[in-house]
């Protein structure tokens, strides 16, 4: 059976491929969003903790012994940690000023970072073993199914939806979205306000960091893999909406699929097929699909 004369098999392999690479651009505009949204910073650096966290599940592995489930826990705790370093040493510096301050800051953290790892580490990239839990495929008869690619979807998900839970439907999103839009009257009520931003952002390069664990076992682990998304991942966020939580998730997984399936019928255009989206986006809804107009 063919699909626009495409083998069925191929065409959804082709899909299950897009939906991956989804599931990695909403874990990362997911993080992106909610920094933007509630800090109103640029964070260029978000591909570089993508890859700090892929890095730091590498090393773990190699020097401590610490296997993929741990590390799944463990390091965006690391990542998370130094992102709260960070917004506390630096980003705190310039929230008043104009975002440009933010971009370029970020954008000096990203040079730190990749350079200090291409030193470290060299430029080409480390294999990382998948689980054995998760290795192998299912012959689901149609296609053939890698295990580890579904089982990454389906923590794309989960977090996805577990985060814009806690921000849209507990207490904690609620100070967190009062914090950003009312600082002074949320100070009023004796909420640390310079806290709940510090965490905010922690929390954001922490999903930056949990995304490069998941691709770490998928992608070769290098000092520019971070670079290699996030241009597209700040097309997506603007697609969906700046600061759209729920805008960035399914934007992320919707484009991950139109972006396979045009490597399919057209590979010479999968590259650039965000950004002409991105491009009709803005010219037909500025805010986005899922932003809010400014009155």
């Amino acid at each position: 059976m063919d699909i626009f004369g495409i083998p069925l098999q191929a065409f959804l392999g082709q899909i299950m491929l897009g939906l991956v690479n989804g599931a990695f651009y909403a874990v990362l505009s997911l993080g992106l969003a909610i920094i933007f949204g509630l800090l109103r910073i640029v964070n260029f650096a978000h591909g570089a903790f993508f890859m700090v966290g892929a890095f730091t599940a590498f090393l773990i592995g190699r020097h401590l012994g610490i296997g993929y489930w741990p590390a799944m826990l463990l390091v965006p705790l690391v990542v998370g940690f130094l992102g709260v370093v960070f917004e506390r040493l630096a980003l705190r510096r310039i929230y008043s000023l104009d975002p440009l301050y933010g971009l370029l800051l970020t954008f000096g953290m990203v040079l730190v970072l990749e350079g200090g790892f291409r030193v470290a580490m060299g430029s080409s990239g480390h294999p990382f073993a998948t689980p054995p839990e998760l290795r192998g495929v299912w012959n689901l008869g149609f296609m053939i199914l890698p295990i580890y690619r579904a089982f990454v979807i389906l923590v794309a998900v989960v977090v996805c939806a577990g985060t814009w839970i806690v921000i849209e439907k507990t207490r904690m999103g609620a100070y967190l979205r009062a914090a950003t839009e009312r600082p002074e009257l949320t100070q009023s009520f004796g909420i640390n306000v310079p806290l709940l931003l510090t965490l905010t952002y922690g929390a954001g390069v922490a999903l930056a960091g949990f995304a490069g664990v998941l691709a770490a076992p998928i992608q070769h682990v290098n000092p520019s893999m971070g670079s290699d998304l996030v241009i597209i991942v700040f097309a997506i966020v603007v697609i969906g909406g700046l600061g759209s939580v729920v805008g960035s998730a399914i934007t992320g997984l919707g484009l991950g699929v139109i972006e396979g399936l045009t490597k399919v019928y057209y590979s010479e255009a999968s590259t650039t097929v965000v950004f002409l989206i991105m491009a009709l986006v803005l010219l037909l809804r500025p805010a986005g699909l899922f932003g809010r107009e400014e009155a």
